[in-house]
């Protein structure tokens, strides 16, 4: 397989700290972990906010650069291309599964080549029917880029507590998820990314508490890769200049992070 053949999906747990992995107890943490280029320090931008990092993450900068500091979205003032619009100008498919309505502002319009979204607030677990659309859509159009968002936990977190009962146990269904997601890919043709915006304490996050910045990352991936040496010392923009390297196209030239392979 070649960079150019490669494809990712990009799984995203809202608010998943470190430590839930371990406490959650789901063994697919540590399979997953024993394939993989990890590091479970990995820090967010600040605010440690849901909107400004997704925007962080998908555009490589910090939220002082692209103007977004709350979950009320503002046009950019010096507009950057975001890693679905990058991936669409180099003639690749992209697709999005989320359940907070605030993410469809990550992509400009007709960006997207598939879409799907599920109110977090609907009957069940709406995690597992966005987990449910990923795989449907693999299956079916097997797009070059995958982002899926699973946002119950921030949901769990902010009404019990972080690391609470709840809390974990909305993590190991996420997980759950995630195991899903990943044994419905056929052979070795995506690279899977697994990863969270920011952490949480006590019924909240938002400041620069370790418990807000620290995030977990972990890299499965199928390609011949290595980690770089910026993998000691991760930062959430890091993670579009990573799925661009994996995918055999150069970053776009506004972007500050720094791809974690080589």
């Amino acid at each position: 397989m070649t960079a150019a053949d490669n494809k990712v999906v990009l799984i995203l747990v809202d608010g998943m700290v470190p430590e839930s992995l371990d406490a959650c107890g789901h063994g697919f943490v540590r399979r997953l972990l024993e394939k993989s280029i990890s590091n479970l320090r990995a820090k967010t931008v600040t605010p440690s906010v849901t909107l400004p990092c997704h925007m962080s993450l998908f555009h490589s900068v910090p939220p002082q650069r692209h103007g977004i500091l709350t979950n009320t979205y503002v046009p950019q003032v010096r507009p950057i291309n975001g890693l679905f619009d990058h991936l669409k100008k180099h003639g690749k498919t992209t697709a999005s599964f989320y359940n907070w309505e605030q993410l469809r502002d990550l992509s400009r319009p007709g960006s997207l080549s598939y879409s799907h979204y599920v109110s977090i607030y609907d009957y069940g677990n709406s995690d597992n029917q966005v987990a449910d659309s990923a795989v449907a859509c693999i299956s079916d159009k097997s797009p070059d880029f995958v982002f899926v968002y699973l946002g119950v936990t921030d949901e769990v977190g902010h009404r019990h507590g972080w690391m609470s009962n709840e809390y974990v146990a909305a993590v190991r269904n996420a997980w759950g998820c995630i195991e899903t997601i990943h044994c419905s890919i056929p052979g070795d043709s995506y690279t899977m990314i697994v990863t969270a915006d920011h952490g949480g304490h006590d019924f909240t996050h938002g400041t620069e508490l370790p418990q807000d910045m620290t995030i977990p990352l972990i890299i499965r991936s199928n390609a011949p890769t290595q980690a770089s040496d910026k993998m000691k010392d991760v930062n959430i923009i890091d993670i579009a200049p990573t799925i661009t390297r994996l995918m055999g196209i150069e970053p776009d030239r506004d972007w500050q992070g720094q791809s974690l392979l080589r």
